[in-house]
Formats: structure tokens, C-alpha cells, sequence
């Protein structure tokens, strides 16, 4: 296995190199010397930001199109594989997805060359993405992708696992998947600890000063912000509407408690039934649905001028509802989509939206932050001198275990779409203190 007792190791979809830092510290604590002889990556961003941290500008790009033969002989093969056919914020269409056959790109080459050991890594969506039974541990995929592993000759181990747990101040679940040809790897029983938000951020950073804060800081004191999401959907107490900082505009009190209860109204299934389509989480109400549940409650105030006013600042639109139609695609497959039904009577709806303001979430600097993802990386902020302002690269560096001398020089949108498709580095760090455990 050992070649002038170097393991060698390929870096497949490397995005900014979280999988290799965390291997190679694994192995200096073992006493083990590595050396990267392949890496993989498609997107120019990482590409650059990988080449000028480890100092390596022969980067391939897609390992589709890369035949074994031209993979130098490896002991490892790292792998964190497209996630979005898994993942629970995708459509989870899994080996329907292009993406999601990549797996049989990695299948591919161990088979050819055969390494010892593997690490891959997804989301928690893996686990259980088309399940058979409700009852099921583990979904038709993730059995697929084992059996193929298992069938291949590797003793094959899985987990899911927490950063939380890893002192690492995000939660962020996701399944790891290795393989040797000796046994199988304990993932079982790694050491807990915790870590919170403040451990990792920095003081006195630039701070938003824009319409939006200044009308959230209006409304609420900055130490009441903490753990507050800023969206027009149902979010409990810990959720506020935009309505609620009157951001679009004046909102009398009567008006308020109109877009308060249209957004419950909205999501019951009778609607649907009534409309005759198919129910959605959210549709539009006519302004006779709306004064069926709202009416006593207007007191002489014109129904229709309260709406009117509404869609005028915004905060609601006037539209179609939507009914599920079916689409035949180019290579003839079918499919179903919502499209708006002209057919049915135009109603008024919430304008939502998960991206719709600067700042999607106040984070709580006492606890862990959510799953960060590359979506809304750039809406999450902090509090700071009784400000806010978003988080920064360095911080988002440290949220996902990167050493201090790692640095990203991109704008930060693109830093944020990075980030948010990286590797926890002390997770992989313990995960492969593990496998290479398994070896002589």
C-alpha cells in the first residue's frame, strides 16, 4: 500500500479543500505522510481559491470525462459527491438527476484501481431518499450505493453525523461513507463537544446601514434580534413578518392582523376543494374567501381598500392559483409543474419568499447556527455594537473548522456560494482518524 511510506490520495469534487485539510491531519496525528497526486474540481471560483491555498495549480476539471488510466495509482480516494438530488432543499429526484449519477464516476474508478481506503460524504437526505417503507432505516439509494461499494470488496461503514457535536458552532448533519479492504471503520462513539456562535466571531467588522436595519432596529432593540427570522411565512415567536417593521411601507393594526390570519387561511385544504385544483401550502383567496373568516372583524373598514392598499406597498399580489400540470420534456419524459390556472378567479396572496430581504435571520451568538448553505449564506447576520451586520468570510471560514491561514479572495457572494457547499474539516478529521485505523 505504502510507496516510500507515503500514502497517496486523489481529491475528487475538491470544492475548497475542507476533505483534504481534515485527511491530512488525520493522518500527521497518526504519523502518517500523504501526498495528493490527483484532484477534481469544475468551479472556477474553487479551483482558484483551491490552487493558491495548497499551493497546486494541476487541478482537472471533470472527472467524467477523465479516464481511470490517466489517475495516478492511490491508497485513498476522497470524495464529497454532488449533493442536490439528496438534499431536502432540491427536488430530491436522486439518480434521476445527472448529478446524482455521479456517484458511478467514483464506483468507476475504485473499481479500475482499486484503493485501500474511501471517504465520501452527503447530505442527511441520502439516507433516506426513496424509501420503500416508511418504516425503512434507509432509503432504495443509499441500499444501491452500499451494495455497489460492498460489492466491490471494501468492508463498508456509515454515519450520520453532527458538526454541532464536533466543536463546530453549526449544525450540519450529514452521512459519511467509508470503505477498506481490511474492516470496516468504527464510526461509533466519537467524543462530544460543543461550541457557540461567539467563540468565532469577529469585533467590530462594517455594519449594514440601509433601510431594512434601520427599520428592524426601529422596531425591536438589537439584543431582542437574536434568533429572529425575517420572513413573510408562519414562524412562531421567533419569526418577523415584514409587515411587522412596516419595511414596505405604513400598516395600520387592522391590517396587520388581516396578513397575520391570511397567512394561516391560506394553507387550509379547503380552499383547494372549493377552488377546484390541487392543494399547495399557500394559495391566493378571492376577497369573498377572505371576508368569509375576516369579515366581523373589519368594523366599517372597506375590505377591498385594505387589500387595495396592501398590493399597492407589496406586501400582497394579486394572482391566479396555481394547478399541478403535466409536461412532457424534450426526450419525451413526463412531468408534473405548477402552472397559473386563468381559468379560476384571481385572489390575493402573501408575497413570499425564502431570499426576499438582505437578511434572512438574526444569529443567536449564545447557541450554534443553522445548516449554512449557498443559497442565503450572505442574509444570515449578527448583532455588533448594537448593529447588524453579516457575517464575514473569516467567519464563515471558522464556522466550518478551516484553519486561520486558509483565506478566500472573492467577492463575498461567491465566498458565501463556496462555503456553502463545503466539507466540515473536524468531522473529516475524526471520521479519518478512524479509517486509517483500519490499516497496517
Amino acid at each position: 500500500m505504502k510507496k516510500k511510506n507515503t500514502l497517496r490520495f486523489i481529491d475528487l469534487f475538491a470544492g475548497l479543500g475542507g476533505t483534504r485539510i481534515g485527511f491530512e491531519r488525520a493522518a500527521k496525528k497518526l504519523g502518517i505522510k500523504t501526498q495528493c497526486v490527483f484532484t477534481s474540481e469544475i468551479k472556477d471560483a474553487a479551483i482558484e481559491t483551491y490552487a493558491k491555498n495548497f499551493n497546486d495549480s494541476n487541478i482537472h476539471g471533470d472527472i467524467s470525462k477523465i479516464s481511470a488510466k490517466e489517475i495516478p495509482d492511490f491508497d485513498m480516494l476522497l470524495a464529497g459527491f454532488p449533493c442536490q438530488p439528496f438534499s431536502f432543499s432540491g427536488k430530491r429526484e436522486g439518480f434521476a438527476d445527472t448529478r446524482g449519477t455521479l456517484f458511478f464516476e467514483i464506483e468507476r474508478i475504485l473499481k479500475e484501481k482499486k484503493p485501500q481506503l474511501f471517504l465520501l460524504e452527503n447530505v442527511e437526505g441520502l439516507v433516506t431518499h426513496d424509501k420503500e417503507n416508511r418504516k425503512d432505516e434507509i432509503g432504495r439509494t443509499l441500499s444501491t450505493i452500499l451494495k455497489s461499494l460492498t460489492d466491490l470488496g471494501y468492508k463498508v461503514s456509515w454515519s450520520l453525523l453532527n458538526s454541532a457535536n464536533f466543536n463546530v458552532a453549526q449544525e450540519r448533519k450529514r452521512i459519511y461513507i467509508t470503505g477498506s479492504l481490511i474492516k470496516a471503520a468504527d464510526l461509533k462513539g466519537f467524543e462530544k463537544k460543543t461550541a457557540a456562535l461567539e467563540s468565532i466571531l469577529e469585533n467590530n467588522c462594517p455594519l449594514l446601514e440601509t433601510t431594512f436595519t434601520k427599520k428592524l432596529l426601529a422596531h425591536l432593540p438589537a439584543c431582542e434580534l437574536h434568533g429572529k427570522a425575517i420572513k413573510d411565512k408562519r414562524g412562531g415567536k421567533e419569526n418577523i413578518h415584514s409587515w411587522d417593521f412596516e419595511l414596505k411601507g405604513s400598516v395600520s393594526k387592522i391590517q396587520k392582523e388581516l396578513l397575520n390570519t391570511m397567512l394561516k387561511e391560506r394553507r387550509k385544504k379547503k380552499w383547494a376543494e372549493i377552488k377546484g385544483i390541487k392543494w399547495m401550502d399557500g394559495m391566493p383567496l378571492t376577497q369573498k374567501e377572505i371576508e368569509s373568516f375576516f369579515g366581523h372583524k373589519l368594523k366599517g373598514i372597506k375590505l377591498k381598500d385594505a387589500l387595495e392598499d396592501l398590493v399597492s406597498k407589496k406586501y400582497i399580489k394579486y394572482e391566479y392559483p396555481k394547478n399541478i400540470v403535466e409536461l412532457v420534456d424534450e426526450n419525451g419524459n413526463k412531468k408534473q409543474a405548477r402552472k397559473y390556472d386563468e381559468t379560476k378567479e384571481k385572489g390575493y396572496n402573501i408575497v413570499t419568499g425564502k431570499l426576499s430581504f438582505e437578511i434572512s435571520k438574526i444569529l443567536n451568538p449564545q447557541n450554534y447556527t443553522p445548516t449554512l448553505v449557498a443559497t442565503d449564506m450572505n442574509k444570515l447576520a449578527v448583532i455588533d455594537n448594537d448593529k447588524i451586520r453579516k457575517l464575514t468570510i473569516r467567519e464563515g471560514l471558522r464556522l466550518f473548522g478551516f484553519p486561520e491561514n486558509y483565506s478566500i479572495d472573492l467577492r463575498e457572494d461567491k465566498a458565501y456560494d463556496l462555503l456553502g457547499n463545503s466539507i466540515v474539516v473536524p468531522v473529516v478529521e475524526a471520521v479519518c482518524g478512524r479509517i486509517l485505523k483500519t490499516i497496517d
